[in-house]
């Protein structure tokens, strides 16, 4: 099998766990794209895993079941994902457990936080200990005055957001994800939050200790170079970038260090074929 830009790229035959990204990897919005079906079948069928790892924090993994089942993906359960706030709530578990948490997101990921135990509010208050946003399609203005208001009057506290990526792509083209947010929110603060989600390596090595399995057997597949791409080279395995999202060709052969893929395909359904 060769790759977009003509390398070996066989080795992906072997792997026996598939981390991918979503948005812009296996769907647009509700348009899931060809041959992603037959390209998890056949990741089963090799005696493999596949897991979502997704920095998009505006859903939970409730509703990204529902959506893969809306989309026709009825075998996905919960056990295939790893989202971002699922890593917040890792963190913030080590961290923060007993901690008022300030939370700038959509109600789903407000309702996972309380799920998971913490205590959370999306109001100003006197006793917020930390700040977590994410990427928020619900956002209002009353809910960034809050939150410049929780970051200027407490200066001290923690701040994290979910994930860095600067847009999330829609059927039409992109719209604002959480790092573009969060943006606004600096030049309104001065304050820049510690992000959690990809780049980081972290998300890809909890998936490689869960299953038991080393970097060897393990290849990430996104459409981002700064996030997916990066994120699994820091984590020290192999990486495919697919054109079906938001990198270019041009961005492809141009990039480099932990944004330079191992290989570069058009889309997932091209690495089984």
């Amino acid at each position: 099998m060769i790759d977009v830009l003509g390398r070996d790229a066989s080795a992906l035959h072997k792997k026996k766990l598939f981390l991918l990204d979503m948005d812009g990897t296996v769907y647009l919005d509700e348009m899931l794209f060809d041959g992603v079906a037959e390209f998890l079948s056949k990741i089963e069928k090799s005696g493999g895993r596949y897991v979502f790892i997704t920095n998009n924090s505006s859903r939970s993994v409730k509703d990204y079941v529902k959506k893969m089942h809306r989309l026709g993906l009825h075998q996905i359960g919960d056990e295939h994902f790893y989202t971002s706030v699922q890593a917040a709530c890792d963190l913030l578990k080590e961290k923060h457990a007993k901690d008022l948490i300030y939370v700038q997101g959509t109600k789903s990921m407000v309702d996972e936080l309380i799920a998971c135990g913490f205590k959370v509010t999306t109001r100003y208050e006197e006793g917020i200990d930390v700040v977590l946003i994410g990427y928020d399609p619900e956002l209002t203005g009353e809910k960034i005055y809050n939150t410049c208001k929780v970051l200027t009057k407490k200066p001290e506290i923690p701040y994290y957001a979910t994930n860095p990526d600067w847009v999330c792509p829609v059927d039409f083209g992109y719209v604002p994800d959480c790092g573009a947010m969060s943006q606004s929110i600096f030049r309104a603060t001065g304050r820049e939050p510690i992000f959690i989600g990809k780049p980081r390596p972290t998300m890809v090595e909890c998936m490689i200790k869960k299953y038991a399995t080393n970097k060897q057997n393990t290849v990430v597949i996104g459409d981002r170079l700064y996030t997916d791409i990066a994120s699994g080279n820091n984590a020290g395995v192999d990486t495919v970038c697919v054109l079906s999202g938001e990198v270019t060709f041009d961005e492809v052969k141009a990039a480099k260090g932990v944004e330079r893929p191992t290989f570069l395909m058009q889309s997932v359904a091209d690495i089984f074929k």
